[in-house]
């Protein structure tokens, strides 16, 4: 094993360790697929959801998204009360990796975009969210990956070395923003492949 060369692990949540896509519940609530796909983009766009990430709050959110689209006033409700079955679960490979971490004593922390409201809720169904060493989630702090801010909150707010920090996005520009920032940072595209970056790192994870 190569000697260790970072001391913290650092998660992204959406896409890393929760399986999160608004399909799951729109393919049941609009079987058309073509009719579906104009919803989640044109009217549920993404950047009108991730101002509830930056901090909205989503009765704010639903209010003035179903005054421009009346005709879709169910759809876009459900984009809020049905928010969990959005979610099909845990990618329970990365979470063994996070959870081998923790049993080494490394300490493991979540960055994120996720609306601080949808973000209490993913905590109180997959418990395993609850045990990081600290959390960094965009919707409390009203500000969004890439955004450099995010980075330097993590850093100043734990104390942390930028260079021995290391993160996993599953989204490339905010693997690029955060090495700006001066992380150590790998896009994420399996869990095998996590235990490899760490494993070239120092870490004694399992292969």
């Amino acid at each position: 094993m190569s000697e260790q060369k970072v001391d913290v692990v650092v998660f992204d949540i959406g896409g890393v360790l929760l399986d999160w896509n608004p399909n799951y519940l729109y393919a049941e609530l609009i079987p058309d697929e073509e009719q579906r796909r104009h919803f989640l983009t044109a009217i549920t766009t993404p950047d009108w959801n991730m101002r509830q990430d930056a901090g909205r709050p989503w009765a704010e959110a639903v209010e003035e998204l179903t005054a421009l689209h009346p005709e879709h006033a169910e759809w876009i409700a459900a984009y809020d009360t049905g928010w969990l079955k959005m979610v099909k679960g845990l990618f329970t490979d990365t979470a063994e990796v996070l959870t081998e971490l923790q049993a080494l004593g490394v300490p493991t922390y979540a960055l994120t975009n996720f609306s601080g409201e949808k973000w209490a809720i993913a905590k109180e169904t997959f418990p395993i969210l609850d045990t990081f060493t600290g959390e960094i989630v965009s919707g409390h702090e009203q500000v969004v990956k890439p955004d450099e801010k995010i980075y330097r909150l993590l850093v100043e707010r734990f104390t942390l070395d930028p260079a021995r920090t290391f993160f996993t996005d599953d989204v490339q520009r905010n693997v690029d923003a955060a090495r700006t920032a001066g992380l150590d940072a790998e896009l994420f595209t399996s869990a095998p492949d996590l235990r490899t970056q760490l494993r070239t790192r120092g870490l004694p994870l399992k292969p």
